[in-house]
Formats: structure tokens, C-alpha cells, sequence
């Protein structure tokens, strides 16, 4: 996505408690957090508030993020307007959600999670709010096959109700994962990936002309 960063002069990251895994988005432009939680909002930077309420004025914003958001949102199209709606003419709109509703678990409750999506779903909620997507990929396609095995796992042998701690692995299984991930990375400067388990997207405001 950060190709399609460009040089903006303003920008918001909406859900962004966790700040540091979106550290590329910064700059030397005004950028601005937004998440319904205060915990890890920077004062003067951060911005308490909605996804489908966003308090700010239309055209604010030549960028925008929500990575891992939308998901959240019970009404995930108003989500999306209010992230267009913001936007300038010609802005960016930067997304990832997890993907295949067949992958739900107990941990998209526990996570508060209202739906899982297909790269054409995705394509097809963001089209509707009036955007141009330029470009949708699935991501994270080399774990997938873990990813897949983890998810019938907990099928089969559901965790206890309350336990919503994460597989824990080695740091040997940790560096060939991230391996994996890098390898992804790399394909994703020249193609699409077929699969994964999550969807990532860019689209553009139209001009007003």
C-alpha cells in the first residue's frame, strides 16, 4: 500500500490504538489518529471517535487508513461513506479486513468481529460508497495453509469460553512465518495473491468533474 501513499499533507488512521503497525504512514505531513478507546492515542494527534461517526468536515483528509476496521462496524457501508466522505477529491483509501466468512471462530467474537469478507465483497462495499478501487489483493498467503489448519482446530476442540489468548509459537516457527510473510511482501510489488486471510485495498475518490 505505501506506493499509493504518495505525498499528502493530511492524513487519518482510523482504529489506530495500536499505532506502531502503521509507523510507514507517518510523515512530514499533519496526520491524525483516530479510536474509539483512548489507550495509545498521543495527545494532540489522537481523536476519540467512530468509524461511522467520524467528527470531522468533508474533503479533511487525502488519505485515509482503516486496517482491521470495518469488520467492527455493524453497518460496515456507513462505515465506508464516512471514510469516503472525508476524503478529498483524488484521495486514497487504504483496507484491510479478514477474509472468508467459513474462517469464523470464536475469535472473531472475542475480537468483536460482525463479518468476514471475500476480495469481491470488499470490492463490491467500497464501490458502492462511490470510490474507484484501484487495486485488491488477498494477503498473508503463505501461512494460509496454518491458518487454515488453526481454524479447524478450533473447530474440532473449541478453547474454554473466556480463553482468548492466541496460539503461542517459537521463535523458530516465529522467523519462518515472518519469512513467509516477507516472501508475500515481495509478490505483492508485481501481483495480486490468489488467497490469504486477509484482504487488503486501495481506491480513490472520483474528482468532482
Amino acid at each position: 500500500m505505501q506506493p499509493h501513499l504518495g505525498t499528502p499533507r493530511r492524513t487519518l488512521d482510523v482504529g489506530s490504538a495500536d499505532a506502531p503497525s502503521v509507523g510507514w504512514l507517518r510523515g512530514e505531513q499533519q496526520h491524525v489518529s483516530l479510536d474509539l478507546l483512548p489507550e495509545g492515542l498521543v495527545p494532540g494527534q489522537g481523536v476519540c471517535g467512530s468509524a461511522t461517526e467520524l467528527p470531522f468536515a468533508d474533503a479533511t483528509f487525502d488519505v485515509v487508513s482503516a486496517f482491521d476496521v470495518v469488520e467492527h462496524c455493524a453497518d460496515d457501508a456507513r462505515a465506508v461513506a464516512e471514510l469516503a466522505r472525508v476524503l478529498t477529491p483524488g484521495g486514497r483509501m487504504l483496507l484491510s479486513v479478514p477474509a472468508y466468512q467459513w474462517a469464523w471462530s470464536d475469535h472473531d467474537v472475542q475480537a468483536g468481529h460482525h463479518r468476514r469478507y471475500t476480495r469481491p465483497g470488499l470490492v463490491r462495499l467500497v464501490e458502492g460508497g462511490g470510490m474507484h478501487v484501484v487495486r485488491a489483493s488477498y494477503a498473508f498467503t503463505g501461512v494460509f495453509p496454518l491458518f487454515v489448519a488453526e481454524r479447524a482446530r478450533r473447530r474440532l476442540s473449541p478453547p474454554p469460553p473466556g480463553d482468548t489468548r492466541l496460539p503461542q509459537v517459537s521463535d523458530r516457527a516465529d522467523r519462518a512465518l515472518m519469512a513467509l510473510c516477507r516472501a508475500d511482501a515481495r509478490v505483492l510489488r508485481r501481483r495480486d495473491l490468489p488467497y490469504g486471510s486477509s484482504v487488503l485495498l486501495v481506491a480513490v475518490k472520483p474528482d468532482r468533474a
